[in-house]
């Protein structure tokens, strides 16, 4: 099978779910068994799940095994496969970049910075498991949404403050 023709089918399945990203993944298998582990919200809002390496944070940094679960609100991590102790939760809003993206042999690095510039390194191996892309695709999304959201809530104060002007135009003699 042509991998064009299996992109162009991905993209096609993604947009009648709503989403519009330019870098689409294969779903993990695993999410029908895993889905009734979480709660309502994440499982609508799925954008990716599997497997993931994060550099522990104390002294000797090693290379720990996580299972995340990337939704359009958040990135979160797991310390087991059962998805039933969640070490950490990285809001989008929290999220400043991913960045330092770099392949060398089974593993690309990438790392997230946080708004308190905080680095949290990351690896996944090979290129078409990884989730950078999707991380960075999520967080465009995120930031658009949040954009176009201040952007109608001012919108509509501006129109408010307006329509109150022209009432008090509207009472003067």
């Amino acid at each position: 099978m042509k991998k064009h023709s299996v992109g162009r089918r991905l993209q096609r399945r993604y947009a009648a779910l709503g989403r519009s990203y330019s870098c689409l993944l294969v779903q993990n298998p695993s999410f029908t068994k895993s889905a009734a582990v979480m709660t309502g919200s994440e499982i609508s809002h799925v954008l990716k799940e599997g497997e993931l390496e994060k550099r522990s944070d104390n002294l000797l940094q090693f290379w720990k095994r996580k299972t995340c679960v990337l939704t359009t609100d958040s990135l979160n991590i797991y310390t087991d496969n059962q998805k039933k102790n969640k070490s950490k939760e990285l809001k989008l809003q929290s999220i400043k970049k991913v960045d330092c993206v770099e392949r060398t042999g089974k593993f690309v690095y990438f790392t997230i910075v946080t708004t308190d510039n905080k680095e949290i390194d990351f690896r996944c191996p090979g290129e078409e498991n990884c989730w950078n892309a999707v991380i960075t695709m999520a967080l465009i999304d995120f930031q658009n949404r949040k954009a176009i959201q201040d952007f109608k809530t001012r919108q509509e104060s501006e129109n408010t403050s307006l329509g109150q002007q022209e009432r008090c135009k509207a009472r003067a003699p």
